[in-house]
C-alpha cells in the first residue's frame, strides 16, 4: 500500500475532524484574502478620491515684500513689485520629468471689480480643470457653459441678491448667473467666477495669470521633486507644496495598510494554532495505528510523510476554498466600505497563488511537530493499548 493511499483513507475515516480543520484554515485564508483585496481595492479608491481634494502644489508670482514692525508692534506689510505669470509659461509644467504625476493644472487670474456698487473679487478660471479639481463643489443651477456665464459663491450671491438664471452687469457687459455654489466654508463663498479669457479682458490682464494650482496624483507622490522641477522650468515664479495635504494622504493610506496587515497576522497565528491542535489531536487518537505501522517496518520518515501529506491535502483544499470565499466576501464588502460608488475589485493572480501557497505552508509548518511526535512514537508502547 502506498503512503498517499494511507493518508487519503485516513482523511475519509475522519471526515468530521478534517472538515473542521479545513473550515478553520479556510476561514483564516478567506479573511486574509478579503483584507488584502479590500486594502488594495480601497487604497486605489482612496488615492483616486484624495486626488479630488484639490491642489497640493501652488504656483504664484515672485514679489518683493516688506514687513513693518515698530516697538514690537506688527504694522502689517507692504508688497511691491507685484508680478504676473505669463499664461504661455504654464505649458512648461507639463514638460517636467514627473509630468505623469500631474492630474490637473488650474490657472487663475484675480482682480477686484465693482458690481452694482459692491466691491467683489473676480476670479477667472478654466471651469473644466477647476471643476475637476474641486469635485466637492455643489452647484445650484448649471455649470457655466458660455463666455457670458458666471458662477457665484454663496456669500457673493447674497450680497448681490441674485439667483441662478438672473443677469448681472459687469463693466457694461451682461452676464448670466449660471449657478451658485453651496456653502463651502472657504474663500470661494465670496468670489465671482468667470471664464479665464473673459476675466482677463475685464481686468486688463490678457495673457497673464495671477496664480496656478496643481493637483499631483497621490500614488507615490514625489511632491518635493516636482516642486524643484517646476521651479527649474519657471525660475521667475514661486513654487510651494502644501505639505499637509500630501502627508495626510500618505499617512491615511499607510495606517489603513498597517491595520489590515496586523489583522492578517493575527488570523495567520489563529489558523496555525487550529492546524496544530487538530493535527496533534489526530496523532494522539491514532497511537495504535501508528504503532502497528512502526511494528510492521514503517520508518520514521514514512510516518512523517503520511501525516504531512494529510496536512498538505487539507491545506490545498482550504487554500482554494479560502481564496474563493475571500474574494466573494471582498466583493460584497467593497460597496459598503469604499468612498466611491465606482470602486472596483482588484483581481490579482498573485493573491490567488499566494493564498494557496500560504495555506500549504501554514498547514505543513503547523503539522511538523505532530508529525515528528508521531514518528518518534515507541511501537511497543503504542501496541500496549491494544
Amino acid at each position: 500500500m502506498k503512503l498517499h493511499t494511507i493518508s487519503i483513507n485516513d482523511l475519509k475515516r475522519r471526515k468530521a475532524k478534517m472538515a473542521f480543520l479545513t473550515i478553520g484554515l479556510m476561514v483564516g485564508i478567506a479573511t486574509i484574502v478579503t483584507l488584502v483585496t479590500l486594502t488594495r481595492s480601497m487604497s486605489s479608491d482612496i488615492e483616486q478620491k484624495m486626488d479630488e481634494f484639490g491642489a497640493n502644489i501652488l504656483v504664484t508670482p515672485q514679489s518683493n515684500g516688506l514687513s513693518m514692525n515698530y516697538g514690537g508692534i506688527n504694522l502689517g506689510g507692504v508688497t511691491f513689485d507685484q508680478r504676473e505669470i505669463r499664461e504661455e509659461d504654464l505649458a512648461k509644467i507639463k514638460s517636467i520629468a514627473n509630468h505623469k504625476n500631474i492630474s490637473v493644472v488650474s490657472p487663475k487670474v484675480l482682480g477686484g471689480i465693482k458690481i452694482d456698487g459692491h466691491d467683489v473679487l473676480l476670479v477667472g478660471v478654466d471651469f473644466e480643470s477647476e471643476l475637476k479639481m474641486k469635485q466637492w463643489w455643489k452647484i445650484f443651477g448649471n455649470e457655466p457653459k458660455s463666455e457670458q456665464d458666471i458662477l457665484l459663491g454663496s456669500d457673493a450671491s447674497k450680497v448681490l441678491n441674485v439667483a441662478p438664471g438672473d443677469s448681472l452687469s459687469i463693466k457694461g457687459e451682461t452676464f448670466k448667473v449660471a449657478g451658485v455654489l453651496d456653502q463651502t466654508g472657504s474663500q470661494d463663498d465670496a468670489l465671482v467666477f468667470a471664464r479665464l479669457l473673459k476675466a482677463q479682458k475685464l481686468l486688463g490682464k490678457e495673457g497673464k495669470i495671477s496664480m496656478a494650482e496643481v493637483a499631483a496624483l497621490c500614488s507615490g507622490c514625489p511632491i518635493g521633486d516636482m516642486v524643484t522641477q517646476i521651479a527649474e522650468k519657471l525660475p521667475d515664479v514661486k513654487v510651494s507644496a502644501i505639505q499637509q495635504v500630501v502627508e495626510g494622504r500618505l499617512k491615511a493610506l499607510d495606517q489603513f495598510k498597517r491595520f489590515s496587515y496586523a489583522m492578517a497576522g493575527v488570523v495567520v497565528f489563529i489558523g496555525s494554532l487550529i492546524v496544530f491542535v487538530t493535527m496533534m489531536g489526530s496523532v494522539n487518537e491514532r497511537t495504535v495505528e501508528i504503532g502497528v505501522f512502526r511494528a510492521i517496518g514503517f520508518r520514521k520518515s514514512h510516518i512523517m510523510r503520511i501525516i504531512l501529506f494529510e496536512a498538505a491535502l487539507v491545506s490545498l483544499l482550504a487554500g482554494f476554498l479560502g481564496y474563493a470565499v475571500g474574494m466573494g466576501g471582498a466583493k460584497l464588502a467593497l460597496p459598503f466600505m469604499a468612498e466611491s460608488k465606482n470602486a472596483h475589485l482588484i483581481w490579482d493572480s498573485t493573491v490567488a497563488f499566494g493564498s494557496v501557497g500560504l495555506a500549504l505552508t501554514l498547514g505543513i509548518l503547523a503539522s511538523l511537530y505532530p508529525a515528528l511526535h508521531a514518528s518518534k512514537m515507541d511501537p511497543t508502547e503504542a501496541l500496549r493499548a491494544l
